[in-house]
C-alpha cells in the first residue's frame, strides 16, 4: 500500500487495518473491482487518454473541433482541463515528459504518434496547444516538439502562465513572474 503514490507509511497501516477489519464482502468487492480495472482499462488508440474501449469518448465525439489537438504529459491533465469546461478541442497524451535524469527520452513517450497524427490529417489540424508543466523537463519537451512540427503548416502555441489567482506577487518565482509580464494580455 506504502506504494502508491502519496501514501506513507502511516496511511498505508491505517488502510491495511482498516481493510482486516472490513466485512469480507466489501474488501471482496475491491479486490474484484481493482482487477476489473486491471483487465478493462487501456488507452485510447487515438489520443492515448486512459478509457474502456479503443477509442475514448473525447475522440469519437462530433462536437470536438478536430483543428485543436492539446498536448498534455498524463490522462488527468486532460480530466483537469475537461473540468474547465473551456475547451472543446481533442488531446494527445504523451505518457510523461522527457527526463534525462530519469531515463525517459524521446522514444519512451508518444511524440511519434502525435507527428503522423499531424501530417495524416490533411490539414484538418490547425493548431496544437503545448499544455506541459512549466518545468525544466516540461519546456524541454516542448521544445522538442515544436522542433518536429516546424516544418508543418500549424500553428504551434502553449498555454499561458502566470500568478495564480489569489496569489501574491512577492511569493512568485521570478521565471513565472518574468513570463507573467512579457506574456501580459489586454486588460478586459
Amino acid at each position: 500500500m506504502s506504494r502508491l503514490p502519496g501514501i506513507g507509511k502511516k496511511t498505508a497501516l491505517r488502510l491495511v487495518l482498516h481493510l482486516v477489519k472490513e466485512n469480507e464482502n466489501r474488501t471482496t468487492a475491491l479486490t474484484q473491482a481493482l482487477q476489473k480495472l486491471r483487465t478493462n482499462i487501456r488507452f485510447c488508440k487515438t489520443c492515448h487518454n486512459i478509457c474502456d474501449e479503443d477509442e475514448c469518448n473525447i475522440c469519437k465525439s462530433h462536437r470536438r473541433d478536430r483543428a485543436l489537438v492539446c498536448v498534455v504529459e498524463e490522462g488527468k491533465d486532460v480530466m483537469a482541463i475537461e473540468n474547465t469546461a473551456q475547451y472543446a478541442g481533442i488531446y494527445h497524451v504523451l505518457g510523461g515528459i522527457i527526463s534525462p535524469v530519469n531515463g525517459i527520452g524521446p522514444e519512451e513517450l508518444k511524440i511519434e504518434s502525435l507527428i503522423r497524427r499531424v501530417s495524416t490529417s490533411n490539414g484538418e489540424i490547425r493548431e496544437v496547444i503545448l499544455a506541459l508543466s512549466p518545468t525544466m523537463e516540461g519546456d524541454t519537451t516542448a521544445f522538442y516538439i515544436h522542433k518536429k512540427l516546424k516544418d508543418f503548416p500549424i500553428r504551434v502555441t502553449s498555454i499561458a502562465r502566470g500568478v495564480p489567482v489569489g496569489g501574491e506577487l512577492e511569493y512568485a518565482d521570478e521565471i513565472t513572474l518574468g513570463r507573467s509580464i512579457t506574456g501580459r494580455t489586454l486588460f478586459n
